[in-house]
């Protein structure tokens, strides 16, 4: 299995509790190996396994309840 970064723009998180949540659903979905959430620059690098898709990742932060769009994946 390859490593796979997606960088992630996200919007709604005002506070540092915000992101924590954000990174703690994340941490918790099989498949993702780190989670780097930031409020104050409402983005976020995950890095998984190349069996998640920036979808997958994506319909985590959005079921967390913030909204959130792709900027790139490499």
């Amino acid at each position: 299995m390859s490593e796979v970064t997606h960088t992630l723009s996200i919007l709604g998180m005002s506070c540092g509790g915000c992101s924590g949540r954000v990174t703690k659903a994340l941490t918790e979905t099989p498949g993702v190996i780190s989670a780097d959430i930031s409020h104050a620059k409402n983005s976020g690098t995950v890095v998984t396994t190349d069996e998640l898709s920036t979808e997958d990742v994506m319909k985590v932060v959005t079921r967390t309840g913030y909204d959130v769009s792709s900027q790139a994946t490499v």
